[in-house]
């Protein structure tokens, strides 16, 4: 009998980032990581936001405190992080919902959801920036 050649088997190894940085996704891959970076974000800047949300509502002096202490333009970039995370998580949680009731479930539908989540987001984002800079 004759021997079979052996294939060799192949490796699967641990990806690396600069691989990750490397491949395009398409928009609704990008879209579904940054849904879960800003749900990340979300959870864990919760403590942040809820002692700025207790604070603001103690009294009238404590909430006149926090607004002078947001004059800083770092804190209002920090807060403007945590702005981006909570509208683009709404956005996109919309689409989701919007693709587990068999709405636009095809690659056209799925890529045009991801536009519309990715310029939604961005015209309230600039809003929220506008209004927290003080330009109305």
């Amino acid at each position: 009998m004759a021997e079979a050649v052996k294939k060799p088997k192949p490796e699967y190894r641990n990806v690396n980032i600069s691989q990750i940085l490397k491949y395009r996704l398409p928009l609704a891959g990008r879209v579904s990581i940054l849904h879960r970076m800003s749900g990340a974000l979300l959870f864990i800047l919760l403590p942040f936001s809820l002692y700025l949300l207790e604070n603001s509502l103690t009294s009238e002096l404590s909430f006149a405190s926090l607004k002078a202490f947001f004059a800083c333009p770092l804190l209002k970039l920090i807060v403007l992080m945590l702005s981006w995370a909570y509208i683009f998580h709404f956005c996109a949680g919309l689409r989701y919902l919007l693709l587990d009731a068999q709405y636009a479930v095809t690659k056209q539908g799925s890529k045009k959801t991801s536009i519309v989540v990715v310029l939604a987001s961005s015209v309230l984002m600039i809003a929220v920036a506008l209004k927290l800079f003080g330009v109305f």
